[in-house]
Formats: structure tokens, C-alpha cells, sequence
């Protein structure tokens, strides 16, 4: 089992990562961060609505399923937005650049990373 901390120090020796989060969806606030190259705090609250934006999707389709992971692939960089399995409205947020990373692996670590988190 792994504290928000120790999560966030293990995502961050991920090939290619940037910088990574713990955010609250509810409020978009990070319950803890590392790294640098992206503004989090603006990132967080955006990523926010992102995950909002699809678990209301899911709900209004009547889709009874789950979301793993929402990745967002831009010119530069990856992001992966992972909600916690172990806590509502919480997610993961990876930022890779897309040069260094290797995308399956990451995707592979941020699920890792949420298995072992504690809150």
C-alpha cells in the first residue's frame, strides 16, 4: 500500500513523465503533486471537467460500466486520467512527454499506482 506521496514519487520515474497529480473531481483541487512543465493547478481543475464531462455522458447513455483511464494524446505530450478505484471522485493524472515515453507502460504504472494507493 502506497500514501499519495509515495504514489506520486513512483509515477514520477516513469519514462517520459513530466509531472503527476492526485486530484479531488468535486472540486478539482490536488490532494498532492510532482514535477514540473505543466501548470498543475490549471491542468487539475480542467482535467476536472474532462472526468465530469464523461461520467455524465456514461450516466445520461445508461452505460453501467466503468472508466479505466481517459488519455488525451497532443502534439508534445501524453496525459492519462485515471479515476482512484478506491475512492470517488478522485483521479490520477500522469503527464508524459511524448518523445520518452513509452504509453503502454505508463498506462501500465498508473494502474499499478492505483491499486497500491491509499487514502
Amino acid at each position: 500500500m502506497s500514501t499519495i506521496k509515495q504514489t506520486l514519487d513512483e509515477l514520477i520515474l516513469v519514462d517520459g513523465a513530466m509531472s503527476a497529480a492526485v486530484v479531488d473531481s468535486t472540486s478539482g483541487m490536488m490532494l498532492g503533486s510532482i514535477g514540473s512543465g505543466v501548470d498543475l493547478e490549471i491542468a487539475a481543475a480542467g482535467n476536472t471537467e474532462v472526468v465530469r464531462a464523461k461520467m455524465k455522458t456514461m450516466r445520461a447513455l445508461g452505460l453501467n460500466d466503468v472508466i479505466e483511464d481517459i488519455l488525451i494524446t497532443m502534439g508534445k505530450h501524453y496525459h492519462i486520467l485515471r479515476p482512484a478505484s478506491r475512492r470517488e471522485g478522485v483521479f490520477i493524472y500522469l503527464v508524459l512527454d511524448k518523445q520518452r515515453s513509452n504509453l503502454a507502460m505508463a498506462r501500465r504504472k498508473v494502474q499499478d499506482a492505483d491499486k497500491e494507493m491509499v487514502f
